[in-house]
């Protein structure tokens, strides 16, 4: 049976389809629960909760002492769209609000190949926290006077410890730099570098900053699976930018697509993926960047995810608790696919109106969901379920996670690659970025 938390408990971890609770968190509870199989702890993080995530949200405008610059710059968007043919007349404004605020903007990222995280962690603050030094150091803060107004963060595969940062006006490129290996600084910003301590021996620099065009808030990135190129976005913008990285160049992509929410490439790099905020996305292929266009009549895209190999996709939708699922019937640069509908009828149960955000791990075991509406005493939780991806993707539930506080709700989650399971880290209304290691006894060396 699918394991529930009951009100007042919090999750620790997932052990074989399990899901552990206890009364409060605790570094000893994961000692005696999950520590002794991974070596691991991975304490929970403070964080300082924005007003937008939370009071936004539900249509109530900051105080004048308050920064603004995000809730401005979704009203400068809403009143854009209103004269646009992207949407019926009969849209109103709060919703049309609701939808910007809800779209799903990566705030969480682990390195592809280290245990390191990095939230959004306030309005100009990252937080990195280095879960590999056993000495329990605390994190370090990257701020700048370039970033401001984050919206998006993501590590760069292949490529030490670097990490972009999507803020108003461009991009931060932040590198690590380690004795006998230091950041090389583009040479436009030397004047102004930031520098921050990341413990003994490690220093923070910000490397570049990628400046956008018209100094637009950047709400989305996406790095190609090689490192190399860096795809980026605004809220309302009809192009998207691919950025050569090494060389601080960026192309821009077909003008005319429309307000985008979000892009995604696949691991393998064949594939790219654009959603418009009308239900409209487009799969392209990378070597003549031709797409094609779907749309969907269950409301507009929350969340992308790739399958290990980027032969399928899976895409949730506002108005639906039903996934779909793109299988390419070829391979690239063809297009051709077919859709495949994804049931969750334990959402579709609980009343749930919609998919809020959608994480999918590198490994394709599991699958972390958070839903609109629903009954009261699930409002918050995050769904875990137990896929399958051959020879059509399936899904089993395995239960749900309740975080720390009172009556949180996930604002985001981002999945890491362990050798005994992924483990699901989730930035919380309440203020704690948890990491949750959800084993898999198959995994488990004995």
């Amino acid at each position: 049976m699918p394991s529930f938390p009951q009100p007042g408990v919090v999750t620790v971890c997932e052990i074989n389809r399990d899901i552990i609770t206890a009364e409060s968190l605790s570094d000893e509870l994961a000692k005696d629960t999950y520590g002794k199989i991974l070596g691991v702890i991975f304490s929970p993080v403070p964080f300082q909760p924005e007003a937008s995530n939370v009071e936004q949200v539900a249509g109530q405008e900051p105080s004048d002492a308050a920064p603004t610059g995000g809730f401005a710059r979704l009203k400068e968007i809403v009143a854009g769209y209103t004269n646009r043919i992207f949407f019926p007349n009969e849209v109103r404004y709060s919703t049309m609000l609701n939808m910007l605020a809800d779209i799903d903007t990566q705030r969480v990222s682990w390195h592809p190949k280290r245990h390191c995280l990095a939230f959004v962690s306030g309005q100009n603050q990252v937080t990195v926290k280095d879960y590999e030094h056993s000495d329990g150091k605390d994190p370090c803060f990257l701020t700048s006077e370039f970033q401001r107004d984050i919206k998006t963060l993501e590590w760069r595969p292949n490529s030490g410890m670097m990490l972009a940062v999507g803020c108003r006006g461009g991009i931060c490129i932040w590198s690590a730099s380690f004795p006998g290996n230091s950041a090389s600084v583009r040479y436009e910003i030397t004047s102004s570098v930031n520098s921050v301590s990341g413990g003994p021996g490690v220093r923070w620099i910000l490397v570049d900053f990628l400046q956008s065009s018209n100094s637009e808030l950047t709400s989305i990135l996406s790095w190609s699976p090689n490192g190399r190129y860096l795809a980026s976005s605004s809220y309302g913008s009809s192009s998207f930018t691919v950025w050569d990285v090494s060389q601080g160049v960026g192309t821009a992509i077909r003008r005319g697509l429309g307000p985008l929410s979000m892009l995604k490439w696949s691991p393998s790099g064949d594939y790219f993926l654009t959603a418009k905020l009308d239900g409209t996305f487009y799969l392209w292929e990378t070597i003549t960047w031709t797409s094609e266009p779907w749309s969907s009549t269950t409301g507009y895209v929350t969340g992308v995810a790739w399958d290990p190999e980027g032969r399928m996709i899976l895409i949730s939708f506002s108005e639906s608790v039903t996934l779909g699922a793109i299988h390419f019937a070829s391979k690239p640069p063809s297009l051709a696919a077919h859709l495949v509908p994804l049931e969750m009828p334990e959402l579709a149960s609980l009343s749930a109106r919609g998919i809020e955000k959608m994480a999918w791990d590198a490994s394709g075991e599991r699958l972390a969901l958070s839903f609109k509406d629903g009954d009261e005493m699930y409002n918050g939780l995050i769904a875990i379920y137990d896929t399958r991806t051959t020879p059509l993707v399936s899904a089993s539930l395995v239960g749900f996670i309740r975080g720390p506080g009172e009556k949180p709700k996930p604002l985001a989650f981002a999945f890491h690659k362990f050798k005994q399971g992924p483990i699901l880290s989730v930035c919380w209304s309440s203020g704690w970025c948890c990491t949750y290691p959800l084993i898999i006894r198959s995994h488990i060396l004995l």
